[in-house]
């Protein structure tokens, strides 16, 4: 009963439902990652920011983007598929990943809004290529197209959790991704030490750098004396 009418929202109301359920499923992924890192306290605040960009941008998107894909290259043939996969992962995946990094460092208010983003964007994008083209194979292959985007968003409940943890503890590798599944603690622990190396080797360098320059002496002309 439940799932028939599950089915008929999406087909009534498929912008409302397809959005709202991608969204709600990408901030669950947040909450998986805190629970898996097993967080005293759960950070509310956080989870909200990722709720904001995974609706206001991500689901939107998604939604708008398969349409536009199924428009451009109709059905489920194999050179159809292939086009839409070659597309989809060469535009869609980065933007939204970038999306992603800087529209959560946007509502934290952080300084440099692009910091995240430059340290980790590539090995995120790199990682999503061992994931996505086959969820999207299966959603463009075998998923009508009023309910691709709810099938992505349930996709994006691993792939968010894979983010959040990349963004605030990874480095958007999948081998540290799996070392945090089997050890959390040991994981962030080491990861900890990593940051804090690397903040200790850039201080390191500043004064190194103002030594190696080479500073001028100004000497001040003496004032002329009219006779």
């Amino acid at each position: 009963m439940r799932r028939a009418v599950l089915k008929e929202a999406a087909k009534r109301f498929p912008w409302l439902a397809n959005v709202t359920l991608y969204g709600c499923l990408f901030a669950g992924g947040d909450l998986a990652h805190q629970l898996i890192a097993q967080r005293e306290h759960i950070d509310w605040k956080h989870t909200r920011n990722v709720a904001i960009v995974a609706i206001s941008f991500q689901g939107n998107f998604n939604y708008f983007w398969l349409r536009a894909l199924e428009r451009r290259f109709p059905g489920k043939s194999a050179g159809m598929v292939f086009r839409k996969l070659l597309l989809d992962q060469s535009f869609a995946s980065p933007l939204a990943t970038s999306v992603f990094y800087t529209g959560v460092s946007f509502l934290e208010g952080k300084e440099d809004m692009f910091e995240d983003w430059r340290e980790k964007f590539f090995n995120t994008w790199r990682t999503g290529l061992m994931y996505w083209p086959f969820m999207q194979f299966l959603n463009f292959a075998l998923m009508p197209l009023h309910l691709r985007t709810a099938f992505m968003g349930c996709c994006a409940f691993l792939w968010a959790a894979f983010l959040c943890f990349s963004r605030q503890n990874g480095d958007g590798t999948a081998t540290v991704a799996l070392a945090f599944i089997m050890d959390p603690r040991k994981t962030l622990e080491e990861m900890r030490e990593a940051r804090l190396a690397r903040k200790r080797k850039n201080e390191r360098k500043l004064p190194d750098e103002t030594e190696g320059s080479i500073l001028v002496p100004v000497v001040d002309k003496p004032p002329s004396v009219s006779l």
